[in-house]
């Protein structure tokens, strides 16, 4: 199936997939930013997942977040930015997992947002329903 091929999303759909895109996009936009400055609570908690409480290493990953979030939020690059951000948030996992953190509220946390990211570009994007037909 082309692109061309792809069958039309109703306005319901496209709605519901700009709305979920815009959830990922307010998350990331305020992960990103708290790590600018960075704050004390971001270095603080680095230094508890097992990262180096360095102001230098949070900037870079919140430099890496916002970069990813802005190709995600732009129609022409947006399939980019999701893999990016589906490999930040594969980091994210990470971390998690090798700290020993409650499953379902702290190590899939994101696993959820990828859902939603993924779901959202999903509902927006045809050339993403032509890459994963859900339905024929």
């Amino acid at each position: 199936m082309s692109i061309s091929e792809t069958a039309p999303v109703s306005s319901g759909a496209l709605w519901t997939g700009r709305v979920l895109s815009g959830v990922i996009v307010l998350f990331m936009i305020f992960d990103g930013a708290i790590k600018l400055p960075p704050l004390d609570i971001v270095t603080q908690t680095m230094s508890e997942l097992g990262w180096p409480a360095d102001a230098n290493v949070a900037r870079v990953l919140g430099v890496i977040g916002l970069v990813s979030t802005v190709l995600y939020a732009l129609p022409r690059t947006s399939v980019l930015g999701a893999i990016l951000l589906t490999g930040y948030m594969g980091g994210a996992i990470a971390t998690h997992v090798r700290i020993g953190s409650p499953l379902f509220s702290h190590t899939l946390f994101g696993v959820y947002l990828g859902i939603i990211l993924w779901g959202g570009l999903y509902l927006r994007d045809p050339r993403v329903r032509a890459l994963i037909p859900l339905s024929r």
